[in-house]
């Protein structure tokens, strides 16, 4: 064999171990934003569950205050997944949001591969996933609130779906 001919069968072996492991590496991404997918669908019937019903929102109040502070984890996930720049195994934890805002950015940047200030719209992302996650123990946890608090941070987490455009 030449020196042409396993050059030729290296760049081939190259090529084919680039291909697989770019195509691994997508359909990897590609269940982890499914499995997001599958529990913001469920996030969304919760939300539609809780508009439609007639009780009010407040009969929801639990579920709901859970149910967007998981959504709006995911929707942060799937948007950072997306942009493929998560680092492998990373997760983003909603009690982040509770914390003073450099804080949220320390804990995102050890998340991801690219400089935090990169990410299109962080800001405005970390900005409405705070105001989502505020208040969140007393709703899950505490009285009744109002139908205006809970329609507010419904509002927040479409705010959110937009600006991530999911």
């Amino acid at each position: 064999m030449s020196l042409k001919d396993i050059d030729t069968c290296l760049n081939y072996g190259k090529l084919y171990k680039d291909i697989c492991l770019n195509k691994l590496k997508t359909d990897d991404l590609s269940m982890k934003i499914e499995k997001h997918k599958e529990i913001l669908k469920e996030v969304l019937d919760e939300i539609e569950s809780a508009l439609k019903d007639n009780r009010g929102l407040v009969s929801h109040q639990r579920r709901l205050a859970f149910s967007l502070s998981l959504g709006s984890v995911n929707l942060i996930e799937i948007y950072l997944r997306t942009l493929d720049v998560m680092k492998e195994g990373s997760k983003i934890n909603h009690m982040w949001f509770k914390r003073k805002n450099d804080t949220i950015k320390d804990y995102m940047q050890k998340q991801i591969t690219v400089p935090l200030r990169s990410v299109a719209d962080i800001d405005k992302i970390i900005e409405i996933a705070f105001k989502i996650e505020e208040k969140r123990d007393d709703l899950a946890y505490g009285a009744p609130s109002s139908e205006k608090l809970l329609q507010g941070k419904i509002n927040l987490f479409f705010e959110l779906k937009k600006v991530v455009k999911c």
